[in-house]
């Protein structure tokens, strides 16, 4: 079988190896950057999330959150792994369930993937994009942009999402896949960075903490995390934000951040420790008041909000100060103005619509032949390694059943 696969990122990378696992499939990758894998190169802040052990169908969303369990299913995380073990990568598993290469880079990742499939005799094309693509009977027609062809008889569509237009995030995919008749949801960023009202965000600029988030509108909550935040001059980011961020991305207007900055302690906890505070120094600063608990930039934030003059002393601050300032750490509101673009985000929210393919097989149901798998489908997960599981998942998937070898994976 001769199969082509558009895109040289991790699912396309994937469904090349497994397609190879049979001699008798002759397989080309084509890439339309100077090399493979760039995209992959930049998660995890470089350090390649890899996956997470808890990787499941809840963790993954779309028109039909459900397309995504087959393929979950019949290599979910623990099979990835042993995958990459049988490839030479060594992986470490955090706490959190976060797996990343022993090697703390994205480069052992993208190298073991690309020396295994030259290896297997694959054959990678880079600086070649492919502009159009169509069925010619039993086979298909690969046009490149100045007007070079190739054909092939199974084709594989793994050119990602439009996220991450700095490293490669493209919109290609979703054109040659409606080219063949298939529909596309809306793409909006997601895993991506909040715009909010700075006037607080500013003077916070650089600082992480661990808090809980709340997305609200009108009294009811959209989304909520908990995690690592980082403050910004235009609004927030960080993980926890990352997880809120799909839900962000869909509100036009009167959507609410909210703060829980001392997610450990309840409010009768917190006034405690201010009156504690207070009667053992009380000619402390009213700047020093939270100095054991938050990082400082954070706490005169907190009393700029509320209104408490930093020069103060504490035996001058009254129980409803207290009180106040209790609030404001329980409840600190940020209003959303939305959030950075394309370029920014780590993952693409929408895409092609997976109605049009079987999520047993990922084949097109317009086009026999045709597969597609990774972020160009509706399918997106959550911060932590959740859509690199599905990159793996889908394109081992489809590389397999364009390959005829799908009982491998059974």
């Amino acid at each position: 079988m001769d199969i082509a696969i558009i895109g040289g990122g991790a699912s396309g990378l994937a469904a090349a190896l497994a397609a190879r696992e049979s001699l008798a499939n002759a397989v080309t990758v084509y890439e339309r950057q100077n090399r493979v894998g760039r995209k992959l190169l930049a998660t995890g802040n470089g350090r390649c999330n890899l996956t997470n052990r808890g990787a499941s169908p809840e963790n993954y969303h779309g028109q039909d959150p459900a397309f995504a369990g087959p393929a979950l299913y019949r290599f979910g995380p623990e099979k990835t792994l042993e995958w990459f073990r049988s490839l030479g990568l060594v992986t470490r598993t955090e706490p959190s369930g976060r797996v990343y290469p022993l090697s703390d880079t994205a480069g052992s990742v993208v190298d073991v993937l690309r020396l295994a499939l030259e290896a297997r005799g694959g054959s990678i094309q880079c600086g070649a994009p492919i502009a159009r693509a169509e069925k010619r009977g039993d086979a298909f027609l690969l046009t490149g942009p100045l007007g070079e062809q190739f054909t092939c008889e199974r084709l594989i569509v793994a050119c990602g999402g439009a996220a991450g237009a700095r490293v490669g995030g493209v919109r290609s995919g979703y054109d040659i896949l409606r080219s063949f008749g298939h529909g596309c949801t809306q793409l909006r960023p997601s895993l991506v960075q909040l715009k909010t009202d700075n006037t607080w965000t500013r003077a916070m600029k650089g600082v992480r903490t661990q808090a809980a988030v709340v997305l609200e509108r009108g009294g009811q909550t959209l989304a909520s995390a908990s995690g690592e935040v980082q403050f910004t001059d235009y609004g927030l980011t960080g993980p926890a934000v990352y997880d809120i961020s799909r839900a962000a991305s869909l509100q036009q207007e009167g959507a609410t951040v909210c703060l829980r900055l001392l997610p450990e302690l309840e409010k009768v906890d917190i006034i405690q420790y201010m009156e504690n505070k207070r009667n053992s120094f009380p000619d402390h600063k009213a700047e020093n008041l939270l100095s054991g608990v938050l990082h400082n930039s954070i706490a005169r934030t907190v009393l700029r909000r509320t209104q408490i003059p930093l020069e103060a002393r504490l035996w001058a601050l009254s129980d409803a100060a207290l009180d106040q300032i209790a609030d404001t750490l329980e409840r600190f509101e940020f209003p959303l103005m939305g959030t950075l673009g394309f370029e920014d985000a780590q993952v693409t929210s929408g895409g092609t619509d997976t109605a049009g393919f079987d999520p047993e097989t990922l084949e097109s149901r317009l086009v026999p032949g045709l597969y597609a798998c990774g972020e160009v489908l509706d399918v997106d997960g959550d911060c932590g390694g959740y859509n690199l599981q599905w990159a793996w998942s889908s394109g081992r998937l489809a590389g397999l059943a364009a390959g005829g070898l799908l009982e491998e994976l059974a």
